[in-house]
């Protein structure tokens, strides 16, 4: 499907692209921001410029992390694209929460195929951001002299429900080595033990809970072999409201005892840090030089 790009912004030393398409997976428009680093302008840099996904938390759009989590910086520090998905489908037609709650519905969007009426027809966010979005980009951006690599070279972080769909995309695409690297800031670590993952999972998925289990982390962990020895860096505030209730970090640790995951979790409670984006562009800089390492620039 064809790109239309809406905005090009100078921002740090390269350039904010905010842009849509009309998505095979969703049956709408879809909104996205891509940051392209000022390597990509550079004419005397030659190697392919690699990938990070961050996905954001319920309610946001495109525009919160792009503009609030300072990844501008570090992309050029390093060298690497970052590339900003809605968190839903929208428009005209999409169905969302009938009680029009915000942690459900347009802008909750749980990065899950859903299979239960009348959210099947739109909200299938796993196809959109594992599958369809890396091509389409590819597509796009590769007809031009300069190469960034949205396919291959690539690596994977997110924010709250964000932070569990990076989680959960990470584990399940494991065997086919398709993320470099993972992290997350204060993620949804057991989705199907916390009111939020329940009222999605149920919504989305039905009352099977043996599908809630292939989206959430802490099962993945127990049936998903860490093949390439890697390491999952976790940041949680401690002054979260959601801590205690919907992150639970102690819970994917726990699920790591026994398996191949053990000692391979890297949480760190980030002390006085709630769940805003002040706690997320603290703590970038470390994640930023975390996934910079896996994809080979430093």
């Amino acid at each position: 499907m064809s790109i239309t790009i809406n905005k090009e912004l100078a921002s740090c030393g390269g350039r904010l692209i905010k842009l849509s398409h009309e998505s095979i997976s969703t049956h709408t428009k879809m909104d996205v921001n891509i940051y392209l680093p000022k390597q990509f302008y550079d004419d005397t840099h030659s190697a392919p410029i690699p990938t990070l996904y961050y996905l954001s938390g319920l309610t946001c759009s495109p525009e919160n992390a792009s503009e609030k989590a300072f990844w501008q910086p570090q992309a050029d520090k390093y060298g690497f694209a970052v590339v900003f998905p809605d968190t839903s489908p929208r428009g005209e037609g999409v169905a969302t929460d009938p009680e029009n709650s915000w942690d459900f519905g347009i802008g909750a969007g749980f990065y899950v195929n859903a299979t239960e009426s009348p959210y099947v027809k739109h909200y299938h966010m796993y196809d959109y951001v594992h599958k369809e979005l890396p091509v389409v980009l590819n597509d796009h951006f590769n007809k031009a002299s300069k190469r960034v690599d949205f396919t291959e070279n690539i690596s994977i972080t997110g924010h709250s429900m964000g932070g569990y769909g990076a989680l959960a995309g990470f584990l399940r695409n494991i065997s086919d080595n398709k993320y470099k690297s993972c992290s997350a800031f204060a993620p949804i670590v057991n989705p199907s033990a916390v009111l939020w993952g329940e009222k999605a999972f149920s919504g989305y998925l039905g009352s099977d809970k043996s599908t809630w289990l292939e989206y959430d982390p802490c099962e993945l962990i127990k049936k998903t072999e860490n093949i390439k020895n890697s390491i999952l860096l976790i940041h949680v505030g401690t002054n979260d409201p959601f801590l205690k209730n919907q992150l639970k970090p102690e819970n994917i640790l726990e699920a790591s005892k026994g398996t191949s995951w053990e000692n391979k979790i890297d949480v760190k409670l980030a002390v006085g840090f709630d769940h805003s984006y002040y706690f997320i562009s603290t703590f970038v800089p470390e994640h930023a030089e975390f996934h910079a390492k896996a994809l080979g620039l430093i």
